[in-house]
């Protein structure tokens, strides 16, 4: 009898690692590209503690640049971003790949680039910026090299005449590095700047007005997936196909990451203070 007994429970544990093997075996894991903007950071964290968090898959994800980011979308080596900036910042690249890519829509709408100074400069133009070059030690402090907002710029310099001023490349951390000195010493400084950004809630800044709309008007952040990403894992699908938040929320994760603490630790408080906003996600 005890023998038995014994046997049948071996067979049962069996069977319920098989199950839960089998179970581990579907969640597949799930791979993302984004570009290191803090705005970037904040949302690809906040999309991979959901699908952790909540719907038990490994996830993956890597900063690249832009250009690489579509690619890595586009050949299917990721599955998908959350980092579009469209229709301005990052239409040349959805031109060049989007008969390969799914476009899920708006996951935030509202957003905006363009250069920007503290309010204590005294212009308010672009076209006023080559006249007071020397007041900005003849740069204007961008980001990485690849980035939209980069070509954009340089676009930007031709048709405004900046012969005296020159896009100087680095990253979003020097970018906000070299502004915070130049505020604290007031300074006059012009930036590459986006929003939503931690930077416009820590300082008092301003966009430039940009009279020849080189850098158009209001942008949105769209969800970009690998083509056959909804027949291979259809529950990922449905939640980035839902995924969608405000320009708030996005500000109050990029605020936590600026005051310290792991990015993903901050997505993770997000979602646990946000569970009917991440319920909604997941509705089928």
């Amino acid at each position: 009898m005890r023998k038995a007994f014994g046997i049948g429970l071996l067979v049962a544990l069996f069977l319920l690692t098989n199950v839960a093997a089998g179970i581990c075996a579907d969640k597949k894991e799930v791979e993302l590209a984004y570009v290191e903007w803090s705005s970037e950071v904040a949302s690809t964290n906040v999309v991979r503690a959901v699908l952790q968090e909540r719907m038990g898959y490994d996830v993956e994800i890597t900063p690249v640049s832009a250009a690489a980011m579509w690619q890595a979308v586009s050949s299917g080596d990721v599955d998908g971003l959350v980092a579009a900036w469209l229709p301005t910042t990052h239409g040349h690249y959805l031109e060049k790949v989007k008969a390969d890519v799914v476009d899920l829509g708006h996951n935030l709408e509202g957003t905006r680039i363009g250069l920007v100074v503290p309010e204590y400069v005294t212009i308010d133009s672009i076209d006023d910026l080559n006249k007071h070059a020397e007041k900005f030690d003849g740069k204007i402090i961008g980001i990485d090299p690849g980035a939209g907002i980069m070509s954009t710029t340089e676009k930007a310099m031709e048709e405004y005449g900046m012969d005296k001023i020159k896009l100087m490349e680095g990253s979003g951390a020097t970018m906000t590095a070299v502004l915070k000195d130049r505020i604290g010493s007031k300074k006059w400084v012009v930036v590459t700047g986006w929003t939503p950004h931690w930077k416009f809630a820590k300082w008092d800044l301003k966009y430039l007005d940009d009279p020849k709309e080189i850098y158009g008007g209001t942008e949105y952040i769209s969800t970009i997936v690998r083509k056959g990403l909804k027949e291979d894992m259809p529950e990922v699908y449905n939640f980035l196909d839902n995924f969608k938040w405000t320009a708030e929320d996005m500000q109050q994760v990029m605020v936590w990451n600026d005051e310290g603490g792991e990015p993903y630790d901050n997505a993770k408080r997000w979602i646990e203070e946000n569970k009917e906003t991440v319920d909604s996600w997941l509705k089928k």
